[in-house]
């Protein structure tokens, strides 16, 4: 008898935008009336406003439809998706992704699985200063090859990068993402807390890196061998090339955190560095743009998979009833103990986190319900910014809704359910860090 599997990425996504259809004939309908936050120019809903409102049953043609408009609302994650993606190609068409990489394996000889921790360490950071997800999965190509250098299997990989991101992420006291929005929708100094939310983030990826060093151990026999050909060495040119698609990121990561830059800027910067790659390697504009349609073209599947995801928010949101949720989540809180309260929002966010699968709208959507309930039963709105970091940041380890997750998985060939698997344990390790934090926040009355 053959074992079950889970079903392609896709199939999985559309299963979902199906499920969220029928919940719109199941849920009743419902609303908050929204205002624009004046502090982050984002359309909130305001607390106690809900009201029933007329039902909006999304039938099959409406269904059909939700997946071309996600398609349309997801395009400059697309976009970055496919114009990173194709620099990345580039670099390693003309060679200097292997010859590097070779390089640096070659000086970790003997002390390979230093480069695990180091790749946790710079993921974990991306993620904390920029809400780094997307941006990864146009990486896997390459930090694959790299696994396979250091004798660790394609899981080992995946945690190391948009794992180790996601928890990033999650406790980052700078992500204008995650702490940022929700810091001010809570009309709290943006660093308020921020030395707990440092120490939150340094505990939370080394037990990220403990989980993730003892599968890499206990699946050594899973790994690919190291390939036996003599590798090139590197030259200056390799290194000038690196340099040139670095550069991009850096750029995107100081004009995010000062000019609020977007994915549309992310991929206006690669597409420079890769075309800078490209003539000093000597390709030409001809063969340039022929190896750029390329590397776009591979990483389609991984793109399509972000257009799916943001179907089923839009199904929901048409039906009516992610306000419905909400309310239904929130309204128990403010019948319990401030301390129950602040510990029963890590799973209700985490839980909401499935249908709204952006951080930043989420905090638009709960942050303005959940602060007032906390001021009403006596609950500081530090620690309720922290239980929603910590539900909804660390959920995206998990959720079937998080697109550039998929994504990640498909292109570096991890079968979503073996993925669950190896992450639910970290899940858990790190979510009992965020529930540290919020103790400590209320013991330290923050």
């Amino acid at each position: 008898m053959s074992r079950w599997r889970m079903p392609h990425p896709v199939v999985l996504l559309v299963i979902g935008v199906a499920l969220a259809a029928a919940l719109t004939w199941i849920v009743p309908a419902g609303a908050y009336e929204r205002a624009v936050d004046p502090e982050t120019g984002r359309t909130v809903a305001v607390a106690g406003t809900y009201a029933p409102a007329p039902a909006a049953p999304v039938g099959p043609f409406g269904v059909a439809v939700a997946v071309p408009r996600g398609f349309v609302e997801g395009a400059d994650v697309i976009a970055t998706i496919l114009f990173v993606g194709a620099a990345f190609f580039l670099l390693d068409k003309v060679g200097s992704l292997g010859r590097l990489l070779g390089g640096l394996v070659a000086r970790l000889e003997g002390r390979e699985r230093l480069a695990i921790p180091a790749l946790v360490l710079f993921f974990g950071a991306m993620g904390a200063l920029e809400n780094m997800q997307e941006e990864i999965i146009a990486m896997v190509p390459a930090l694959l090859v790299l696994g396979r250098r250091l004798r660790v299997d394609a899981i080992t990989v995946v945690g190391a990068s948009a794992g180790a991101a996601v928890v990033g992420s999650a406790f980052g006291p700078t992500n204008p993402f995650q702490a940022g929005v929700a810091l001010t929708l809570a009309e709290l100094p943006t660093l308020q807390g921020g030395g707990l939310r440092l120490a939150m983030w340094a505990v939370g990826l080394s037990v990220w890196t403990a989980w993730l060093l003892r599968h890499a151990r206990r699946h050594d026999h899973d790994a690919p061998g190291s390939p036996e050909a003599v590798l090139e060495a590197a030259s200056g040119r390799d290194v000038l090339n690196l340099a040139l698609l670095l550069l991009p990121l850096g750029c995107y990561v100081v004009g995010a955190l000062r000019w609020d830059w977007g994915f549309n800027e992310l991929s206006g910067a690669f597409l420079v560095g890769a075309i800078a790659v490209g003539l000093l390697s000597g390709l030409r504009a001809d063969g340039t743009t022929v190896t750029l349609l390329e590397g776009a073209q591979a990483m389609l599947p991984a793109a399509l998979l972000v257009g799916l995801a943001r179907s089923i928010s839009l199904v929901l949101s048409d039906g009516r009833i992610i306000d419905t949720i909400l309310h239904a989540m929130a309204t128990p809180l403010g019948g319990v103990s401030p301390t129950v309260s602040a510990l029963a929002m890590v799973p209700v966010q985490a839980l909401i986190h499935v249908p709204v699968s952006s951080v930043s709208g989420q905090a638009a959507l709960t942050m303005p319900i959940f602060i007032p309930l906390a001021d009403l039963i006596g609950l500081s709105r530090q620690a309720t910014v922290l239980a929603y970091q910590t539900g909804a940041g660390l959920m995206d380890l998990l959720t079937p809704t998080n697109g550039a997750l998929l994504a990640v998985l498909l292109a570096a060939g991890v079968p979503y359910q073996r993925w669950v698997r190896f992450a639910v344990g970290g899940w858990l390790l790190t979510t009992a860090v965020g529930i540290a934090g919020i103790l400590a926040a209320l013991t330290l009355g923050l």
